[in-house]
């Protein structure tokens, strides 16, 4: 009975390393090595996710994983596996500029989309300012077309003098409008 205890508790905690899965690390599996109790790469490679390991040993190779590690303050060496995770995806995607490349890539959509941003302002400024105006505009057109006494011979001419609304916007208005549908 003490024999399977032995067994049990051995099998449990991977070496008796006090992991609670019963496997290596997803490194140490990669590796085909023993998976010791002070494993440094235990905690950030589980062994259920070998495909995160595996593409940064690719990139970096173990040694330096390990290396880098060890030189990092424990509480920080989190997010530094997820920074090489995260480069050593972006170097098999783009072999040449890694991260950069991505960088470089969002810093031009970014300018782009501010290039878009300033010209819609512009339009809509122009927008509210031709609003603004166009109180003034009519009452512009209505006073000259008051001033000019129509005749029978005039297109604009109605029996009873009334005017068209339609015809209080002359030709020369028309190209004021800025928005155009596309």
């Amino acid at each position: 009975m003490e024999v399977e205890k032995t067994i049990f508790s051995s099998s449990m905690n991977c070496g008796g390393s006090g992991k609670p899965w019963a496997s290596p690390c997803a490194a140490c599996k990669i590796l085909r090595r023993r998976c010791g109790e002070k494993c440094i790469l235990a905690p950030y490679f589980p062994p259920d996710n070998p495909h995160k390991f595996s593409i940064a040993h690719h990139v970096f190779g173990a040694s330096n994983i390990t290396k880098m590690l060890k030189g990092i303050p424990t509480d920080q060496r989190a997010d530094a596996i997820s920074s090489m995770v995260y480069e050593a995806n972006a170097r098999v995607k783009d072999p040449i500029y890694g991260c950069a490349g991505t960088v470089c890539q969002l810093q031009h959509q970014i300018s782009e989309l501010q290039s878009q941003l300033a010209a819609s302002q512009a339009e809509l400024m122009a927008l509210h300012m031709h609003q603004a105006n166009l109180p003034s505009l009519v009452s512009l057109c209505y006073a000259s077309k008051e001033d000019a006494q129509p005749t029978e011979r005039d297109p604009q001419y109605k029996e009873n003098n009334e005017y068209n609304i339609d015809d209080l916007f002359p030709d020369e208005i028309e190209h004021l409008m800025l928005w155009e549908p596309r």
